[in-house]
């Protein structure tokens, strides 16, 4: 299978200030560049098509839960999973703010009927894990109602995998500095002003408080039967080089034999009688 099916050791949380590991002079690692990181990339998509196939071929149901702060790369991290698979296989749900027909239904109703079913594999972008985080810290929710989720979560993923479902969890930690960083960029860029909600810059100020909810979710919900796994993020490409990694070796798929593909031959390509006149786009760029 290769070194992406290798065994991981299971990452301590932490303190997210002393996330950076130092090399043999002293020095932070630079960030990495695009050359080795798309080279790397191109490999493992290789293997995510592996795994897609045996996922469609077994019927295994794979759920995969992305938390994190504001700016972590939860979103990069997802495109970079999805771009070389089939949607029909790799769903991502990104669910929108309730209705108030979902604000009055049990807190975790609208978010089963997302999970996989046979053949697929789901993508949380953020979750039901929202109630343990912001709505916990931003006060969409009391703490009551938090510390019932907080209580129930770990049944209700036990019921999950009992029920045949993979589920790997994910929270990605990015450094205050950096968190600041990216922001500040997100104003500067027209491509990114969108990312940047009122909500982002409401919570921008409570960086402790969210740590206090994250840490109180791991204690509550770090299980033996659905961990969770810490990926620091201020260098995005190996932080997705190194989930992708993970999420291989969790997942017991084995490379289906590739049939011999011929293209049949292809019958005459000249025009089929008088064509209707076509409205061609304007070329600028040539």
């Amino acid at each position: 299978m290769g070194s992406s099916k290798g065994k991981h050791k299971k990452h301590h949380h932490g303190d997210e200030h002393s996330h950076h590991e130092e090399g043999d002079d002293g020095e932070l690692p630079r960030k990495m560049k695009n050359k080795p990181y798309q080279h790397e990339l191109r490999r493992l998509h290789g293997e995510l098509v592996a795994m897609q196939e045996w996922v469609k071929d077994t019927g295994a149901k794979i759920c995969i839960v992305f938390e994190g702060r504001d700016t972590a790369g939860k979103g990069g991290t997802i495109k970079a999973i999805t771009e070389r698979v089939s949607p029909r296989v790799f769903r991502v749900v990104a669910l929108p703010a309730p209705t108030e027909r979902e604000k009055s239904q049990m807190y975790l109703q609208r978010y089963v009927s997302h999970f996989p079913a046979a053949g697929e594999v789901v993508i949380f972008d953020r979750s039901y894990y929202n109630r343990a985080g912001i709505e916990r810290v931003m006060g969409f929710c009391t703490e009551e109602q938090a510390t019932q989720f907080l209580a129930l979560v770990p049944l209700v993923e036990r019921m999950m995998v009992n029920s045949g479902i993979l589920l790997v969890k994910y929270w990605l930690e990015v450094s205050p500095d950096e968190q600041t960083r990216r922001l500040n960029g997100r104003i500067d860029d027209p491509r990114k002003i969108w990312k940047l909600s009122a909500m982002d810059l409401k919570s921008y100020s409570r960086w402790r408080q969210y740590g206090q909810a994250r840490d109180d979710m791991f204690r509550a919900s770090d299980t033996s039967w659905a961990p969770w796994w810490v990926a620091r993020t201020d260098d995005k490409k190996r932080a997705r080089l190194n989930i992708i990694s993970h999420l291989l070796s969790q997942v017991p798929y084995e490379p289906l034999p590739h049939p011999d593909i011929v293209l049949p031959r292809r019958g005459s390509t000249d025009a089929a009688g008088d064509s209707p006149p076509l409205r061609i786009i304007p070329t600028p760029f040539g």
